[in-house]
């Protein structure tokens, strides 16, 4: 399966000398956009660095990075990720392109961001907007005062204001966390309801957690019906590259992130995400989740994700750019060329398409033969690349670990692995890390 770009004789050549730095604060360390981001900056020869939880991180393992950061930055030690950042800063020798991977991160340098501007060149949109949009309840609300499509929503006071809304809009419901980027308790950020039991205990997991619960009206799944969207919005809320795709699978099954995507091309929902972006005066890179209703012929807005999402190699145009390159040359003061999007790419997370499978082969609607047949259709991975193995392998062992360890650990996704005040870092291959304290 081909995992790195072919030359299409179309290519541009891209000014390099200026770094960037690929940021997130979600202590997830299998978040695989971010070695995208990596690989695809660092494959035009663009100087890349990291900043990882610790050196079992397989992105770190890259052989684009020029320089890894062992550190786990807090946003609620706002001062603290400032010095730490510009710490960085100063040692990389240079102002850098910022690019961030989690919402927590956009809404950080929309918010706080103008101390790091001497140090880092990083979109500005309106400071409350990551926020609005991030937030999964104040999406619906934008929404609603937009005119654009999304499903009925509720942020519910009690459990029995829950269960009127699951009366009034039935069974399955999707229940959300309203802002997972902070801490959620055990609830996963999105999940199906398919009865009244589930919505009991989705509101108990949820009750006491910071991130609080929304309700959300289900809107039938069906193949071809739930699409994607990845874009760049320049200063000028210009939005180039226009990305658009369908979700084939997804983990967990029909309410996570993509595990098996399509590039397909719709001029029909590009237009309308377009023309929504400039509305807001948007800026940066997105991720939207989109899905189409045959009853009424809309296209419902379900998720707005204001930074680049973890699928975005997915992507390409005819000039070899995807979102990442596209922001890199924006920051930077280049062009980005005009190129049409490249049809029928596929995109596989390896770690997670194989438990998705086997949920939709439990409900009967995927046949092992037919899972096999759709992997012929990877062009590329999260993971495997030839040029770059080493986080492939790493990726491997820490999922084998996993599920042996599950069972006896009481470990949870949010759980934090390093003090937040805490930095190693290490500029350049073949340096000594040091430790430093902001």
């Amino acid at each position: 399966m081909p995992t790195v770009p072919r030359a299409t004789g179309r290519e541009h050549l891209v000014e390099a000398s200026t770094p960037a730095v690929v940021l997130k604060f979600d202590p997830n360390v299998m978040h695989h956009g971010g070695l995208g981001v990596i690989r695809s900056l660092g494959r035009h020869g663009i100087p890349v660095y990291g900043v990882h939880e610790g050196p079992w991180a397989p992105a770190a393992s890259s052989r684009y990075l020029r320089g890894r950061c062992f550190w786990q930055p807090d946003p609620e030690h706002a001062d603290r990720v400032i010095a730490g950042l510009i710490r960085l800063a100063t040692r990389i020798g240079r102002r850098s392109v910022l690019l961030v991977t989690d919402d927590a991160g956009a809404i950080f340098l929309a918010e706080r961001g103008a101390a790091l501007r001497e140090w880092y060149l990083f979109p500005e949109p309106p400071a409350d907007l990551p926020r609005r949009l991030a937030g999964k309840y104040s999406l619906a609300q934008l929404c609603r005062e937009y005119g654009v499509p999304t499903p009925r929503t509720l942020l519910p006071e009690s459990l029995e204001q829950a269960r009127e809304f699951a009366t009034a809009t039935g069974y399955p419901l999707v229940a959300k966390l309203a802002t997972p980027w902070i801490e959620g308790g055990k609830l996963r950020s999105t999940s199906v309801i398919a009865g009244p039991d589930q919505l009991h205990r989705a509101y108990e997991q949820c009750a006491g957690a910071n991130a609080g619960l929304m309700l959300q009206e289900f809107i039938p799944s069906a193949p071809g019906q739930d699409w994607f969207f990845h874009g760049y919005c320049d200063a000028a809320s210009a939005c180039r590259p226009a990305f658009t795709g369908v979700k084939e699978r997804s983990y967990p099954a029909d309410a996570g992130l993509t595990s098996m995507g399509r590039s397909a091309p719709n001029p029909r929902l590009a237009s309308e995400i377009v023309s929504l972006l400039a509305r807001l005066g948007y800026r940066g890179t997105m991720d939207l989740d989109i899905r189409f209703d045959p009853r009424t012929g809309q296209y419902h807005l379900l998720d707005f994700n204001p930074r680049l999402g973890a699928q975005f190699r997915l992507f390409r145009d005819t000039a070899g750019n995807d979102v990442a390159l596209a922001a890199y040359l924006d920051l930077t003061g280049q062009r980005i060329p005009f190129a049409e999007q490249v049809s029928g790419r596929g995109f596989l997370v390896e770690n997670y398409d194989p438990i998705s499978a086997l949920a939709h082969w439990r409900r009967g609607d995927l046949s092992p033969r037919a899972w096999l047949a759709s992997l012929r259709e990877v062009d590329e991975t999260a993971w495997f690349a030839t040029d770059d193995l080493r986080p492939f392998g790493l990726m491997c062992l820490r999922m084998g670990w996993r599920a042996v360890s599950r069972p006896f650990s009481g470990f949870s996704r949010n759980h934090k692995t390093t003090t937040p005040s805490r930095m190693r870092y290490r500029v350049g291959r073949g340096q000594t890390e040091e430790e430093l304290w902001t």
